[in-house]
Parts: C-alpha cells; structure tokens; sequence
C-alpha cells in the first residue's frame, strides 16, 4: 500500500486516510483527484502466475468496499462523484510493476 500511496501523491491526488474500517469491511485507500472521492483497493503480487493481482478483487469484495464508502460517505457527510479504483501492483526482486486501473467497477442499482 505504500507503493500505491506514493504513486497516487506523485499523480496530485490528496490522501485523506489509508486503512479505513467499518465493521469488517476495509478501504485501502480514500483520496481525492479533482473532483471525486477515489475509493482505492490495492493488491499486490509477486508475480501474475495465478493471474493479475486485480483478478483476487470478485463481486464479494467490491460490495464490502462500496459497503464501506457509503458508510464513509455518510459518516464524513461528503458530496463528491464517487470512483472506484485498483492499483495492481506486481513486486518482486527483479521488478516492480503498477497497474492503476480507474473507475474499476461500479456500485449496481438495486
């Protein structure tokens, strides 16, 4: 997670908190870029083997996460666009490799 933090400071996004519970449910990390709240998920491998880190983020975890930014949301009383994102992040002794893929899924309209 500190990879990813550093890599979204030096992309001008302001990191509001890192680590954020509510209940059982975590956000890695909550910034803002311009004019939305960025709801970040990290993962991070040492290789893509068993597939690309943001492959281990299923329909189970993305309703825990916006299960938590809604409560954040609420609890903070923000009025922002809300946006989902992911930072893969392939690490090992030979390289690292960030993938930062935006607006990464979406609440589903119950």
């Amino acid at each position: 997670e500190k990879i990813a933090a550093e890599y979204i400071l030096k992309k001008g996004y302001t990191i509001l908190t890192k680590n954020w519970r509510f209940g059982k449910d975590e956000i890695d990390i909550i910034a803002i870029d311009k004019n939305d709240l960025v709801i970040i998920e990290v993962k991070t491998r040492s290789n893509n083997y068993y597939g690309d880190p943001q492959e281990a983020v299923d329909n189970k975890k993305e309703i825990f996460i916006i299960r938590a930014a809604e409560a954040y949301v609420d609890i903070e009383n923000i009025d922002f666009n809300i946006r989902y994102d992911i930072i893969a992040i392939i690490l090992n002794e030979t390289k690292t490799i960030i993938n930062h893929i935006e607006d990464a899924f979406y609440p589903s309209i119950s």
